[in-house]
This record gives structure tokens, sequence and C-alpha cells, in this order.
């Protein structure tokens, strides 16, 4: 099984990317509103995620977790594609949260690439989510 990891490994790390070049381009796609739904959305599963016994495994049937690698990304890639725009969205986030999950603490270095390129993504929509005046004002209510 030795011989046949690190071939796995790539082919995951091809398949992760190519989806990540499919959700990276339908994210920058979205009008400013639909990303700053998006950021909230993906910040929200990367939490549910973490909360979870496996988080690389978020959105995975339990009748499936025996798998090298769960279903969450190909669930969520289903619905990034979909034609109605919520659906997508939930997609994309449930997506970002279990890719990120699953290359975050990855020995295999093939992996690394998919980890930097998410996190590049997840800042940009962290930093949108800050910028928002709404949010802001949320905030503000919040202490007050």
């Amino acid at each position: 099984m030795q011989i046949l990891t690190p071939f796995f490994v790539m082919m995951r790390a091809r398949q992760l990317g190519r989806q990540f070049r499919d959700i990276e381009r339908s994210i920058r796609a979205l009008p400013k509103r639909s990303r700053e739904r998006l950021s909230t959305l993906t910040l929200r599963e990367i939490g549910q995620a973490s909360r979870s016994d496996f988080p690389h495994l978020y959105g995975t049937p339990p009748e499936a977790r025996f798998q090298p690698w769960g279903q969450g990304t190909e669930v969520g890639y289903e619905r990034a594609c979909s034609g109605n725009t919520e659906v997508a969205l939930r997609g994309m986030a449930l997506w970002l949260a279990v890719a990120y999950h699953e290359t975050k603490n990855s020995p295999h270095t093939s992996l690394q690439p998919q980890y930097r390129q998410l996190m590049q993504i997840l800042r940009e929509l962290k930093e949108m989510q800050a910028a928002s005046p709404e949010e802001s004002w949320i905030q503000d209510s919040a202490v007050a």
C-alpha cells in the first residue's frame, strides 16, 4: 500500500486542483453581495466541520467514512455547479470548508499548493466580510 499511496495522493491533488479552479472562477464571477453571503456561509461551514470528530470527512455519509477521503468535496462541487444561486453558494462553502480541513495538516507535499490556494481565497472572503458595513453595524449593535 505504501507504493500506491503517493499515486493516490497525486491523483487527489490533481482532482482538488481542478475543482478549485472551477470554484475560484465561480467565486470571482459572483456579484459583491453574493460573495459577502458566501463569506458568511464558508466561515460557518468551516466552524461546523471543525466541531465534528473528523473535519475532513464533513459532509460524508456515515456509511462512507472508511474511505481515504470523504465525499464532502464532491457533494460541494456538484452543488456549486447548480443553476440555483443559493444551492451553488452553499456548495461552494461546503467545498471550501472540506478542502480546507483535508489539506490543512496534510503530511503530503503534493497537497500543500492546494492548501495555499485555499488560504488565499479564504483570506479574501474573510477580508470581504470584515469590510462589510452591514457586518460591522451588526457587531456594533451587539456590543451596545
